[in-house]
C-alpha cells in the first residue's frame, strides 16, 4: 500500500471531534476537488502489518484511515490487522467506492454536490454525513443513504478570512433553517494541530 503519512493528533471534524486518534493517511485520489487542502499524491510503500504496527506504536484505540480517497486501496487485510491489535477503524470516504466489511465507522463527505454525478456515492450507508458547504450551493438530497448517527454541514476553508467568515455565517444560517443537520468545524486548524 501507498502511505501518504501517520501521524497522531485528535479528530478534528465530526462526530468523533476531540478524540485521539491515529490517522493513516493513504496515497491517491479518484476526484479532484477544487478546495482540496491535502497532497496526497507523494507516499512510502509499506504492508498492511507494516502501517498496523505503526498505528500500533500510540495509545489511542481510534485509527482514521483517510486520504485522498482511501477505499482506492484500503482491503480487509489491512482491517483485520488493525483489529488484531485492538484498534478500532474510522473511514473518512467520498463513497464512490465500495469498503471493504469491518470497518467500526464510516464517515461519508461525498463531494457531488462540486464534482457533478460522477461524484455521486454509491454507498448505501454510513455512520456520519460530512458535507462541504461553501454557502452559495444547497447539499444534495441524501436521504437515500442510511445514516446512523448525524448529518454534518462543514463550512468550506477557502484559505481567506473574509470568505471563511461569511461562509461559516451561512453554514450557521442554514443549519438554523434545517435542524437534522449539525456543525462540524475543523478544529485542527482553530488550535493549529495537524
Amino acid at each position: 500500500m501507498k502511505v501518504n503519512e501517520i501521524f497522531y493528533s485528535l479528530q478534528g471534524e465530526g462526530h468523533h471531534s476531540g478524540t485521539a486518534a491515529v490517522f493513516v493517511r493513504l496515497s491517491g485520489c479518484n476526484l479532484d476537488c477544487p478546495f482540496c487542502d491535502t497532497d496526497h499524491r507523494d507516499g512510502t510503500l509499506m504492508s498492511e502489518e507494516q502501517i498496523a504496527d505503526a498505528a500500533a506504536a500510540w495509545p489511542a484505540q481510534l485509527v482514521v484511515i483517510t486520504g485522498g480517497e482511501p477505499a482506492l486501496q484500503l482491503n480487509s487485510i489491512l482491517v483485520d490487522a488493525l483489529h488484531r491489535r485492538g484498534k478500532r477503524i474510522a473511514v473518512e470516504t467520498n463513497g464512490t467506492i465500495p469498503l471493504p466489511d469491518g470497518i467500526d465507522w464510516i464517515t461519508l463527505s461525498p463531494k457531488d454536490l462540486f464534482l457533478g454525478r460522477s461524484a455521486r456515492p454509491v454507498l448505501a450507508a454510513a455512520d456520519e454525513l460530512k458535507v462541504v458547504f461553501d454557502g452559495k450551493h444547497l447539499p444534495p438530497d441524501y436521504s437515500h443513504i442510511a445514516i446512523r448517527h448525524g448529518r454534518y454541514l462543514q463550512p468550506c476553508d477557502t484559505g481567506n478570512a473574509l470568505r471563511n467568515a461569511a461562509i461559516a455565517a451561512a453554514t450557521v444560517e442554514y443549519i438554523k433553517a434545517h435542524p437534522e443537520w449539525r456543525l462540524s468545524l475543523q478544529i485542527h486548524k482553530i488550535l493549529d494541530i495537524r
